[in-house]
Order: C-alpha cells, then structure tokens, then sequence
C-alpha cells in the first residue's frame, strides 16, 4: 500500500512537471509561432499601443524597456527607452536581456528586430485591426505573461462595452463625419481604420470612408466637396485649437456654420488599446451634441 501511495505521487509529480514544462506559445500578426518555456518576466515593448496592452495584461511590472512616446499608464514614464519608429537601440535591448520583445507592425523596423529574432529573443509582433484584435492582443499577452485571468477579464470588459455602444446607437441618426489626424498635409482614415470604426459604433459616417489607404491624404478641395457636418481632431497630442480654428475661414462648410468642430482628448482614439472605449464614449458623446445642432 506504502509502494502504490509512492509510486502515484511520482506519478502526478511526473505529470505536474510535464503540465509546467509546455511551452507557451502564441501566433502573431506576421503568422509566426512564438513560443516561450516559462511566462515572460523581462519585457520589452516598443510602441505606446504595445506598452497600454501589456500594463492592460497585467505584466507592466515585467516591462524592462520601452519605445519613445510610451507615456501610459504613468508608470511607463520611468522606463527605460529604447528606441523610436525608425530605430531601435540594439545593443541597449541585448544588455537589457528580455525573454520577450513586443513589435508594432506598422511603426518598427522588421530589418532590426528580425535580427533581434535571430539571436534567439523571441519577438512578437502586433497589429491590430479590430476591437477584437485589441482583446485578443491582450489576452495573447496574458498568456504570454502568466496573467490570463485578468487578462481575459480585461477583454470581456472592454467590448462588453462596445457592444453597449453599438446598442445604444443602433438607430441613432447618422452625421456625416471628418476626422483630422493631421494638419499638414491633411490627413484621415479610412473606412477600415479603428477610429473610423468608432466612429460608426457612434452613428456617424466617415466622408473619405471609402479611400483605399488605413490614412491617407486629402485635399482641401476634397474636404469642401464632402462638405462633413462635423470635423473632429486630436491635434498634435496637447489642447491646440489650431487645427479647428483654421477652418473658420470656410463658413460655408455645414460643420462650421452648425458650430460642430471638436477637439477629442489626445490618443484615447489613435492608439489601438482598451482606452479606445473611452475615447469612444467621448466621440460618441461629441456626436449627441453634433445632432442636437443639425
């Protein structure tokens, strides 16, 4: 009875060092496998999206190293930074020794962190097109991290909101939308573009929706052809009403006759994290007052 008793302990030891030993793994947006042996500890993210969804992850406290403008939550300030969109700084990522570096598809070079790859430090990178890409972005980086409860309790709750936003707006009259992402030249974003997706989670209609590039460039005779009924803009990331006011020199244009140009807190929009149910509220409430003056 002793033996059997012994003999089915080492046999669960066995199986509980087996369960341990499975690698995590996870596809990323470029379909390549990236499989670690333990949760990560020593990260390293290198755009402000990629650092939001880690610290939403829960792994903020393993974050070693991150990209510039990484400026939340704040504690993203005090970490030590590694590089921009053209460059990052190789050799301080090599001393910095991550077990996971986080690239961004459409803001780091893929030359560098292919390197990075070959000398063996697992490199996963993101791009997310859809809310459900933020939350499965997180709840991939739960998994990679050893946070997956939260994690997953973080995605539910964010497009369990979104999903109240839709409800909400379902038959809301629509508005013919502009969103401003830059000045000069002029810029938008198309219909595939997240912010656009917020803004028809909200009833509006994005007038250059149909472009063929996620931003691309208008010009001013586009945008007094589409004549919007509401222009929205972020500005240049602080409260500038530059953007906005230079459009008073067009009274004819129905969003500055109907007095409907916003300024919309900066990043909750432009950056693909959960903040973006924020920035959505925000815009959607923008758009209430915006039909109020049509």
């Amino acid at each position: 009875m002793t033996f059997h008793r012994y003999g089915l302990a080492v046999a669960m030891l066995l199986l509980a060092t087996s369960v341990a030993a499975q690698p995590l793994c996870a596809v990323d947006a470029l379909d390549r496998e990236v499989c670690l042996t333990a949760p990560a500890t020593r990260i390293i993210s290198l755009s402000p999206g990629a650092t939001e969804l880690v610290f939403s992850a829960g792994a903020g406290d393993a974050v070693v190293g991150v990209g510039a403008w990484s400026d939340y939550p704040p504690e993203a300030n005090s970490i030590p930074r590694v590089g921009d969109s053209s460059r990052v700084d190789l050799e301080t990522i090599l001393t910095l020794k991550p077990d996971l570096v986080i690239g961004w598809t459409d803001g780091n070079p893929r030359a560098q962190l292919d390197r990075l790859a070959g000398l063996g430090v697992p490199v996963f990178w993101l791009a997310p097109r859809t809310f459900d890409d933020i939350a499965d972005a997180v709840r991939t980086l739960g998994l990679l991290t050893g946070h997956q409860p939260l994690a997953e309790q973080q995605a539910q709750a964010f497009l369990a909101g979104l999903d109240a936003i839709e409800d909400r707006y379902v038959s809301a009259e629509s508005v013919r939308v502009f969103y401003q992402v830059w000045d000069q030249p002029l810029m938008t974003v198309n219909g595939d573009e997240l912010i656009s997706k917020s803004i028809q989670l909200c009833g509006g209609v994005n007038v250059f929706g149909e472009l063929p590039r996620l931003v691309p460039r208008v010009s001013l005779e586009n945008l007094l052809t589409a004549d919007p009924e509401v222009i929205v803009t972020a500005g240049r990331g602080e409260a500038d009403q530059t953007w906005l006011d230079r459009w008073q020199a067009w009274p004819s244009l129905t969003a500055v006759a109907t007095g409907n140009l916003f300024y919309l807190s900066p990043d909750l929009l432009q950056r693909a994290s959960l903040r973006m149910l924020e920035g959505t509220r925000e815009l959607c409430d923008l758009l209430d007052q915006a039909r109020a003056r049509l």
